[in-house]
Protein backbone atom coordinates (compact mmCIF):
# COMPACT_ATOMS: atom_id res chain seq x y z
CA UNK A 1 0.00 0.00 0.00
CA UNK A 2 2.04 2.93 -1.28
CA UNK A 3 -0.48 5.22 -2.91
CA UNK A 4 -3.12 7.60 -1.68
CA UNK A 5 -5.66 5.84 -3.89
CA UNK A 6 -4.98 2.48 -2.23
CA UNK A 7 -5.21 4.11 1.18
CA UNK A 8 -8.55 5.74 0.36
CA UNK A 9 -9.94 2.45 -0.91
CA UNK A 10 -8.72 0.62 2.18
CA UNK A 11 -10.33 3.19 4.46
CA UNK A 12 -13.63 2.87 2.63
CA UNK A 13 -13.66 -0.94 2.65
CA UNK A 14 -12.52 -1.52 6.23
CA UNK A 15 -13.39 1.70 8.01
CA UNK A 16 -16.65 0.36 9.38
CA UNK A 17 -14.80 -2.50 11.07
CA UNK A 18 -12.30 -0.32 12.92
CA UNK A 19 -14.66 1.49 15.26
CA UNK A 20 -14.43 1.20 19.03
CA UNK A 21 -16.65 -1.37 20.71
CA UNK A 22 -17.80 -0.09 24.10
CA UNK A 23 -18.03 -3.60 25.59
CA UNK A 24 -14.51 -4.46 24.44
CA UNK A 25 -13.16 -1.15 25.69
CA UNK A 26 -14.73 -1.57 29.12
CA UNK A 27 -13.47 -5.16 29.33
CA UNK A 28 -9.97 -3.97 28.44
CA UNK A 29 -10.13 -1.42 31.23
CA UNK A 30 -11.14 -4.17 33.67
CA UNK A 31 -8.54 -6.74 32.57
CA UNK A 32 -5.85 -4.06 32.72
CA UNK A 33 -6.54 -2.00 35.83
CA UNK A 34 -7.72 -4.79 38.14
CA UNK A 35 -4.56 -6.94 37.66
CA UNK A 36 -2.40 -3.83 38.00
CA UNK A 37 -3.96 -2.87 41.36
CA UNK A 38 -3.73 -6.46 42.63
CA UNK A 39 -0.07 -6.74 41.64
CA UNK A 40 0.68 -3.34 43.23
CA UNK A 41 -0.92 -4.45 46.51
CA UNK A 42 0.88 -7.81 46.43
CA UNK A 43 4.20 -6.06 45.74
CA UNK A 44 3.62 -3.81 48.74
CA UNK A 45 2.58 -6.68 51.03
CA UNK A 46 5.59 -8.73 49.91
CA UNK A 47 7.98 -6.14 51.28
CA UNK A 48 7.39 -7.59 54.76
CA UNK A 49 8.56 -10.96 53.45
CA UNK A 50 11.28 -10.16 50.93
CA UNK A 51 12.12 -7.13 48.83
CA UNK A 52 13.11 -9.50 46.02
CA UNK A 53 9.58 -10.90 45.83
CA UNK A 54 8.29 -7.35 45.65
CA UNK A 55 10.71 -6.44 42.88
CA UNK A 56 9.75 -9.60 40.97
CA UNK A 57 6.07 -8.65 41.17
CA UNK A 58 6.95 -5.18 39.92
CA UNK A 59 7.87 -6.65 36.52
CA UNK A 60 4.37 -7.85 35.51
CA UNK A 61 2.88 -4.79 37.24
CA UNK A 62 5.01 -2.61 34.95
CA UNK A 63 3.62 -4.55 32.01
CA UNK A 64 0.11 -3.57 33.04
CA UNK A 65 1.22 0.07 33.32
CA UNK A 66 2.33 -0.17 29.68
CA UNK A 67 -1.07 -1.66 28.82
CA UNK A 68 -2.76 1.18 30.74
CA UNK A 69 -0.70 3.64 28.71
CA UNK A 70 -1.98 2.08 25.48
CA UNK A 71 -5.54 2.76 26.66
CA UNK A 72 -4.49 6.33 27.46
CA UNK A 73 -2.86 6.51 24.02
CA UNK A 74 -6.08 5.40 22.29
CA UNK A 75 -8.07 7.94 24.28
CA UNK A 76 -5.68 10.63 23.04
CA UNK A 77 -6.56 9.55 19.50
CA UNK A 78 -10.26 9.66 20.47
CA UNK A 79 -10.50 6.03 19.38
CA UNK A 80 -11.04 4.08 22.62
CA UNK A 81 -14.64 5.27 22.93
CA UNK A 82 -16.91 6.84 20.34
CA UNK A 83 -17.58 9.97 22.42
CA UNK A 84 -14.95 12.67 22.77
CA UNK A 85 -15.91 13.45 26.38
CA UNK A 86 -15.62 9.81 27.45
CA UNK A 87 -12.17 9.58 25.88
CA UNK A 88 -11.14 12.76 27.70
CA UNK A 89 -12.34 11.48 31.09
CA UNK A 90 -10.82 8.00 30.77
CA UNK A 91 -7.71 9.50 29.17
CA UNK A 92 -7.20 11.93 32.04
CA UNK A 93 -7.60 9.17 34.65
CA UNK A 94 -5.29 6.69 32.87
CA UNK A 95 -2.93 9.60 32.26
CA UNK A 96 -2.70 10.23 35.99
CA UNK A 97 -2.04 6.52 36.60
CA UNK A 98 0.77 6.58 34.04
CA UNK A 99 2.03 10.11 34.95
CA UNK A 100 1.10 11.78 31.64
CA UNK A 101 -1.10 14.88 31.20
CA UNK A 102 -3.86 14.02 28.72
CA UNK A 103 -4.16 17.27 26.75
CA UNK A 104 -0.43 17.91 26.46
CA UNK A 105 0.41 14.40 25.31
CA UNK A 106 -2.58 14.30 22.93
CA UNK A 107 -1.53 17.52 21.20
CA UNK A 108 2.15 16.58 21.07
CA UNK A 109 1.42 13.09 19.77
CA UNK A 110 -0.85 14.40 17.01
CA UNK A 111 2.14 16.40 15.75
CA UNK A 112 4.22 13.23 15.80
CA UNK A 113 1.70 11.48 13.56
CA UNK A 114 1.52 14.42 11.18
CA UNK A 115 5.31 14.76 10.85
CA UNK A 116 6.74 11.26 11.31
CA UNK A 117 9.42 10.62 8.70
CA UNK A 118 9.54 14.28 7.62
CA UNK A 119 13.13 15.50 7.93
CA UNK A 120 12.03 19.14 7.89
CA UNK A 121 9.61 18.74 10.79
CA UNK A 122 11.49 16.72 13.39
CA UNK A 123 11.57 17.56 17.07
CA UNK A 124 8.09 17.13 18.52
CA UNK A 125 7.03 13.85 20.08
CA UNK A 126 9.89 11.86 18.60
CA UNK A 127 13.39 10.57 19.35
CA UNK A 128 16.05 13.19 18.64
CA UNK A 129 17.57 12.14 15.33
CA UNK A 130 20.22 13.91 13.27
CA UNK A 131 21.42 13.23 9.76
CA UNK A 132 25.10 12.45 9.21
CA UNK A 133 25.65 15.88 7.64
CA UNK A 134 23.93 17.65 10.54
CA UNK A 135 26.05 15.77 13.05
CA UNK A 136 29.30 16.58 11.23
CA UNK A 137 28.36 20.27 11.27
CA UNK A 138 27.92 20.33 15.07
CA UNK A 139 30.44 21.74 17.50
CA UNK A 140 32.38 19.15 19.59
CA UNK A 141 30.27 19.90 22.67
CA UNK A 142 26.98 19.46 20.83
CA UNK A 143 28.26 16.24 19.31
CA UNK A 144 28.99 15.02 22.82
CA UNK A 145 25.48 15.99 23.92
CA UNK A 146 23.95 14.09 21.03
CA UNK A 147 26.12 11.04 21.71
CA UNK A 148 25.07 11.06 25.35
CA UNK A 149 21.40 11.38 24.41
CA UNK A 150 21.60 8.43 22.00
CA UNK A 151 23.53 6.28 24.46
CA UNK A 152 21.24 3.42 25.61
CA UNK A 153 22.25 3.93 29.25
CA UNK A 154 21.01 7.51 29.07
CA UNK A 155 18.03 6.99 26.76
CA UNK A 156 16.59 3.98 28.59
CA UNK A 157 18.30 4.44 31.96
CA UNK A 158 17.82 8.13 32.73
CA UNK A 159 15.04 8.67 30.18
CA UNK A 160 12.17 7.37 32.35
CA UNK A 161 13.23 9.55 35.29
CA UNK A 162 13.39 12.66 33.10
CA UNK A 163 10.05 11.96 31.42
CA UNK A 164 8.11 11.27 34.61
CA UNK A 165 9.68 13.88 36.89
CA UNK A 166 10.53 16.73 34.53
CA UNK A 167 9.33 16.65 30.91
CA UNK A 168 5.62 16.10 31.50
CA UNK A 169 5.38 18.02 34.74
CA UNK A 170 5.89 21.25 32.80
CA UNK A 171 3.71 22.84 30.16
CA UNK A 172 4.92 23.17 26.59
CA UNK A 173 5.90 26.57 25.25
CA UNK A 174 2.85 28.38 23.86
CA UNK A 175 0.49 25.73 25.27
CA UNK A 176 -3.13 26.85 25.20
CA UNK A 177 -5.21 27.38 28.33
CA UNK A 178 -7.02 24.02 28.19
CA UNK A 179 -3.75 22.14 27.91
CA UNK A 180 -2.10 24.11 30.72
CA UNK A 181 -5.03 23.55 33.07
CA UNK A 182 -5.07 19.81 32.32
CA UNK A 183 -1.36 19.60 33.16
CA UNK A 184 -1.96 21.42 36.46
CA UNK A 185 -4.85 19.07 37.29
CA UNK A 186 -2.73 16.02 36.49
CA UNK A 187 0.16 17.26 38.64
CA UNK A 188 -2.18 18.12 41.52
CA UNK A 189 -3.82 14.69 41.33
CA UNK A 190 -0.41 12.99 41.29
CA UNK A 191 0.78 14.96 44.33
CA UNK A 192 -2.44 14.14 46.20
CA UNK A 193 -2.22 10.47 45.28
CA UNK A 194 1.42 10.19 46.34
CA UNK A 195 0.84 12.07 49.61
CA UNK A 196 -2.06 9.80 50.56
CA UNK A 197 -0.11 6.66 49.67
CA UNK A 198 3.00 7.79 51.54
CA UNK A 199 1.08 8.83 54.67
CA UNK A 200 -0.90 5.58 54.62
CA UNK A 201 1.72 3.05 53.58
CA UNK A 202 5.06 4.75 54.26
CA UNK A 203 7.16 6.79 51.85
CA UNK A 204 9.98 4.25 51.61
CA UNK A 205 7.58 1.43 50.74
CA UNK A 206 5.77 3.55 48.16
CA UNK A 207 9.07 4.65 46.65
CA UNK A 208 10.23 1.05 46.28
CA UNK A 209 6.96 -0.28 44.84
CA UNK A 210 5.69 2.63 42.75
CA UNK A 211 9.17 3.81 41.79
CA UNK A 212 10.25 0.39 40.53
CA UNK A 213 7.03 -0.27 38.63
CA UNK A 214 7.01 3.16 37.01
CA UNK A 215 10.70 3.04 36.13
CA UNK A 216 10.41 -0.38 34.45
CA UNK A 217 7.27 0.66 32.59
CA UNK A 218 8.97 3.87 31.44
CA UNK A 219 12.03 2.05 30.12
CA UNK A 220 9.81 -0.45 28.28
CA UNK A 221 7.69 2.36 26.85
CA UNK A 222 10.71 4.28 25.56
CA UNK A 223 12.05 1.09 23.99
CA UNK A 224 8.76 0.41 22.21
CA UNK A 225 8.60 3.95 20.88
CA UNK A 226 12.25 3.80 19.87
CA UNK A 227 12.12 0.54 17.94
CA UNK A 228 8.87 1.45 16.17
CA UNK A 229 10.68 4.07 14.09
CA UNK A 230 14.39 3.38 14.55
CA UNK A 231 15.15 0.53 12.18
CA UNK A 232 17.74 0.39 9.43
CA UNK A 233 15.61 0.96 6.32
CA UNK A 234 12.98 3.22 7.83
CA UNK A 235 11.47 6.18 6.01
CA UNK A 236 12.76 9.75 6.05
CA UNK A 237 12.23 12.32 3.30
CA UNK A 238 12.44 16.06 2.97
CA UNK A 239 9.09 17.88 3.09
CA UNK A 240 8.77 18.22 -0.69
CA UNK A 241 9.05 14.44 -1.16
CA UNK A 242 7.32 13.30 2.04
CA UNK A 243 4.24 11.10 1.68
CA UNK A 244 1.84 10.15 4.48
CA UNK A 245 1.12 6.59 3.32
CA UNK A 246 4.79 5.79 2.71
CA UNK A 247 5.73 7.28 6.07
CA UNK A 248 3.21 5.00 7.79
CA UNK A 249 3.96 1.79 5.91
CA UNK A 250 7.71 2.18 5.50
CA UNK A 251 8.59 4.36 8.48
CA UNK A 252 6.71 2.46 11.20
CA UNK A 253 7.71 -1.06 12.13
CA UNK A 254 5.69 -4.24 12.50
CA UNK A 255 7.22 -5.33 15.80
CA UNK A 256 6.37 -9.02 15.95
CA UNK A 257 6.20 -9.92 19.63
CA UNK A 258 5.31 -13.15 21.45
CA UNK A 259 1.55 -13.34 22.08
CA UNK A 260 1.73 -12.48 25.79
CA UNK A 261 3.92 -9.44 25.13
CA UNK A 262 1.70 -8.45 22.21
CA UNK A 263 -1.32 -8.54 24.52
CA UNK A 264 0.48 -6.66 27.30
CA UNK A 265 1.56 -3.92 24.88
CA UNK A 266 -1.91 -3.53 23.40
CA UNK A 267 -0.95 -4.63 19.86
CA UNK A 268 1.17 -1.51 19.45
CA UNK A 269 3.65 -3.65 17.51
CA UNK A 270 1.30 -3.28 14.54
CA UNK A 271 2.59 0.24 14.39
CA UNK A 272 2.37 0.58 10.62
CA UNK A 273 -1.40 0.04 10.86
CA UNK A 274 -1.64 2.52 13.71
CA UNK A 275 0.15 5.23 11.74
CA UNK A 276 -1.91 4.48 8.65
CA UNK A 277 -5.09 5.05 10.65
CA UNK A 278 -4.73 6.30 14.27
CA UNK A 279 -8.50 5.94 14.71
CA UNK A 280 -8.21 2.16 14.82
CA UNK A 281 -8.64 0.97 18.42
CA UNK A 282 -5.75 -1.15 19.67
CA UNK A 283 -7.78 -4.39 19.85
CA UNK A 284 -8.62 -4.08 16.13
CA UNK A 285 -5.05 -3.64 14.88
CA UNK A 286 -4.15 -7.31 14.47
CA UNK A 287 -7.42 -8.12 12.71
CA UNK A 288 -6.81 -5.33 10.23
CA UNK A 289 -3.24 -6.45 9.68
CA UNK A 290 -4.45 -9.96 8.83
CA UNK A 291 -7.27 -8.72 6.61
CA UNK A 292 -5.16 -7.47 3.73
CA UNK A 293 -2.08 -8.73 1.92
CA UNK A 294 -1.05 -5.12 1.28
CA UNK A 295 -0.99 -4.42 5.00
CA UNK A 296 1.13 -7.51 5.64
CA UNK A 297 3.66 -6.54 2.98
CA UNK A 298 5.99 -4.91 5.49
CA UNK A 299 9.19 -6.18 7.14
CA UNK A 300 8.53 -7.92 10.45
CA UNK A 301 11.00 -7.09 13.21
CA UNK A 302 11.33 -9.67 15.99
CA UNK A 303 12.93 -9.11 19.39
CA UNK A 304 16.32 -10.40 18.26
CA UNK A 305 16.45 -8.19 15.17
CA UNK A 306 15.12 -5.19 17.09
CA UNK A 307 18.20 -5.21 19.33
CA UNK A 308 20.23 -4.04 16.34
CA UNK A 309 18.44 -0.71 16.68
CA UNK A 310 20.67 0.02 19.67
CA UNK A 311 23.55 0.64 17.27
CA UNK A 312 21.63 3.12 15.08
CA UNK A 313 22.59 6.71 15.76
CA UNK A 314 22.27 8.81 12.60
CA UNK A 315 20.23 8.94 9.42
CA UNK A 316 22.30 8.96 6.25
CA UNK A 317 20.41 10.75 3.47
CA UNK A 318 22.74 9.39 0.81
CA UNK A 319 22.12 5.71 1.49
CA UNK A 320 18.68 6.27 3.12
CA UNK A 321 19.39 4.13 6.15
CA UNK A 322 20.31 4.39 9.81
CA UNK A 323 24.00 4.15 10.60
CA UNK A 324 26.23 4.15 13.66
CA UNK A 325 28.91 6.66 14.56
CA UNK A 326 31.56 4.28 13.20
CA UNK A 327 30.04 4.74 9.75
CA UNK A 328 31.41 8.29 9.70
CA UNK A 329 34.93 7.03 10.39
CA UNK A 330 34.72 4.43 7.63
CA UNK A 331 33.30 7.02 5.24
CA UNK A 332 36.08 9.44 6.13
CA UNK A 333 38.88 6.95 5.57
CA UNK A 334 37.26 5.57 2.41
CA UNK A 335 37.27 9.07 0.91
CA UNK A 336 41.00 9.64 1.45
CA UNK A 337 43.27 9.40 -1.58
CA UNK A 338 45.55 6.35 -1.52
Amino acid sequence: MKSLQEYTRWKKELGLHTKANVKKSIWQLINTLVPFVLLWVLAYMSLSVSIWISLALAIPAAGFVVRTFIIFHDCCHLSFFSKKKTNAIVGTITGILTFFPYEQWKNEHSIHHATSGNLNLRGTGDIWTLTTDEYIALSPWRRLGYRLYRNPLVLFGLGPIFIFLVAYRLNRKNAKRKERINTYITNAALIAMMVVLCLTLGWKEVLIVEGTILYLAGAAGIWLFYVQHQFEDTYYERAEDWDFVSAAMEGSSYYKLPKLMQWMTGNIGFHHIHHLDPQVTNYNLERLHNSSAALQNVPAIGIRLSLQALSYRLWDEGTKRYVGFNYLKRKKYAGRPS
